[in-house]
């Protein structure tokens, strides 16, 4: 197949940055997105990018999709925290509408991960069918830990649904970064490479084959249920953590009153 493009959009706001679907081969469809530094998921990465995947979805024959970064050393750097904090809606309309998209999307979806995915950027590999990672540049991270933030309901059921709980533990509590090696062997990724890799192990499954019967995306939404259950009870769930945190403000509260109480009492004794 011609590596010329099959069609390009601009991502507003980015300083040029684009994304380019090319067909490498028969029905496989690669997305590039380039949006520098690092491919923050921002508003516009993430609306263009959902665009890119209704082109694709109703204007070409169904097969595989392939999305990987134009920026050698990022897939993606994750969230922009200013950005997702201070844009109205940005989780559900757009971060989690991208997430839902692609978990649900009726062909399979390979992230072909070609350099660092931290944080959100780690999120959006995972919410793929399959994984293919460079062997020799870059880390999977979930680094929330050292951030101090704390993970919403759909950023962490993909995480639990998909992989084993010694993992996940490590993952979220340990904030470990993951090399190449280390996420095969963990099952976070499912080859190691390049698009050649890529290529073959689409080949090898007969992957451009699976979306005909047109229940993929069916599948799919089922085997996934409880993740896009938190994404699609979104509002829900924002209102069960804000009850939550002020429970705990709550505790904290009386905690430090008991201790206090304990210590006085423990100082009257003494004396």
């Amino acid at each position: 197949m011609s590596s010329n493009p099959l069609f390009t959009l601009s991502i507003p706001n980015s300083s040029g940055g684009t994304i380019t679907c090319t067909s490498p081969s028969l029905k496989v469809y690669l997305l590039t997105f380039t949006s520098p530094p690092d491919n923050r998921l921002l508003t516009p990465f993430c609306q263009t990018l959902l665009l890119a995947l209704d082109i694709l979805e109703f204007s070409h024959p169904h097969g595989v999709l392939i999305t990987t970064s134009g920026i050698q050393k990022f897939y993606s750097n994750g969230l922009d925290l200013e950005h997702s904090s201070s844009t109205p809606r940005f989780f559900p309309n757009s971060l989690f509408a991208l997430f839902k998209r692609l978990l649900t999307y009726p062909m399979p979806t390979i992230a072909l991960i070609n350099g660092h995915a931290f944080a959100g950027g780690f999120m959006l590999s995972m919410y793929h069918d399959y994984r293919v990672f460079n062997p020799s540049r870059g880390f999977l991270c979930l680094n929330e830990l050292d951030l101090g933030v704390p993970l919403k309901p759909p950023m962490s059921s993909i995480f639990r649904q998909k992989l084993v709980p010694a993992v996940y533990k490590t993952m979220v509590l340990e904030a470990k970064r993951f090399s190449a090696k280390e996420a095969l062997e963990s099952g976070i990724v499912d080859v190691l490479g390049g698009l050649d890799e890529t290529t073959r192990f689409i080949g090898e499954r007969k992957l451009s084959e699976k979306a005909k019967t047109g229940v993929y995306g069916l599948l799919k939404a089922e085997m996934f249920r409880e993740t896009l259950g938190y994404i699609d009870g979104y509002e829900t769930e924002e209102k069960r953590d804000k009850e939550d945190l002020e429970k705990d403000e709550k505790r904290k509260e009386e905690g430090v009153r008991k201790v206090a109480e304990w210590e006085r009492s423990a100082s009257k004794a003494k004396l």
